[in-house]
């Protein structure tokens, strides 16, 4: 089929998929923007993942205010995916114990919003996971991994293959709640004893269930060292 111009329907179809993929461009790189010039301007700060699912009354949401409030007293702000659970958690137990208390949000039919205990001069809204990861990737000095779901073990191993190829700078990862961690460890040390990853790559995360000793990995790990964003 044709139209009077003489372009088959084909032809306007690619035209207007070109037209939508620019202005996606567009989109992505203001998203970048944005997104570069807040993260730029906060304290040095560690991020907290873990499930979105987790209610105030569970074991894991308190571990985790109280994790927060512990990386603050070290001198810390805190970073999250801004939502609800382990997120709102995080940022509770930031907030509570007057630290910086930054969200990355992302646009989520029927289950993510902001949580009410970020700083509202660090909040950001972001439609595109990957524009949202790399401002968690950028700026990290720090990972605490609380239990969760697929998006929580996607970061993890996103972000353990990130340091182990060097794409981004070495920071501490700590895995909280070994409980919850165990399966994860022993297929560390399962592809390691069948040589897909090397006995040093064990060394890139720390397990632990003690909010004190989740801080001190981190304040450790950077003792004397300059802050700076990770690539």
């Amino acid at each position: 089929m044709y139209f009077s111009n003489g372009k088959s329907v084909l032809d306007e179809k690619q035209i207007v998929n070109s037209q939508e993929d620019l202005w996606r461009i567009f989109r992505i790189m203001a998203e970048f923007v944005d997104g570069f010039e807040t993260m730029a301007r906060i304290k040095p700060s560690v991020i907290v993942f873990g499930s979105a699912r987790t209610k105030p009354e569970e074991k894991y949401y308190k571990l985790t205010e109280k994790v927060a409030a512990e990386i603050v007293k070290k001198g810390f702000g805190i970073i999250t995916g801004g939502g609800p659970g382990i997120m709102e958690a995080a940022n509770k137990g930031a907030k509570d114990a007057n630290g910086s208390s930054t969200g990355v949000n992302i646009q989520l039919p029927n289950e993510q919003y902001a949580n009410t205990y970020i700083d509202s001069d660090k909040i950001l809204n972001f439609r595109y996971f990957f524009v949202r990861k790399v401002m968690f990737f950028k700026y990290a000095q720090g990972y605490v991994m609380m239990p969760g779901g697929f998006g929580t073990l996607d970061e993890c191993f996103e972000v353990l293959t990130l340091i182990q190829t060097g794409k981004t700078e070495r920071v501490p990862v700590v895995l909280f709640g070994s409980e919850y961690w165990e399966p994860i460890v022993k297929l560390a040390h399962s592809l390691v004893a069948q040589k897909f990853i090397n006995e040093e790559d064990l060394k890139l995360f720390n397990v632990t269930d003690n909010p004190e000793e989740a801080a001190k990995i981190i304040a450790d790990f950077h003792a004397g060292k300059k802050f700076t964003p990770n690539f």
